[in-house]
């Protein structure tokens, strides 16, 4: 698995994986629950069910950061056939719109 990563501005990290398993594979593990489990528990999601997804391509979820400053956020997955006949698995994480603006935070003295 090779990993790359963009420059994107602070609120969006994008990750790219090529994976040697067929687009079918990888849509399966990202769309199946019990599959997913394994990668991506249950646990981090702020709701089981996806915002998003267009069967065989793209899936996106939301997660619930268990850490302050408890901010939701949008992890979209794509699937990208490549000339090889694996994959090409894009992840975009990014803030979600609501925690969009200024931040105040107060520390106690």
């Amino acid at each position: 698995m090779n990993k790359r990563a963009e420059q994107q501005p602070r609120d969006r990290l994008v990750l790219e994986y090529a994976l040697e398993a067929p687009p079918e594979k990888v849509w399966r593990a990202l769309s199946i629950p019990e599959l997913r489990e394994q990668w991506l528990p249950t646990g981090d999601l702020a709701q089981v069910e996806p915002l998003d997804a267009t069967p065989g391509k793209a899936v996106s979820y939301r997660l619930r950061d268990d850490q302050p400053p408890f901010l939701e956020s949008v992890v979209t997955l794509q699937i990208l056939p490549d000339a090889s006949g694996g994959s090409l698995l894009r992840i975009i994480h990014q803030l979600d719109a609501a925690n969009d603006g200024p931040a105040t935070v107060m520390r106690a003295a």
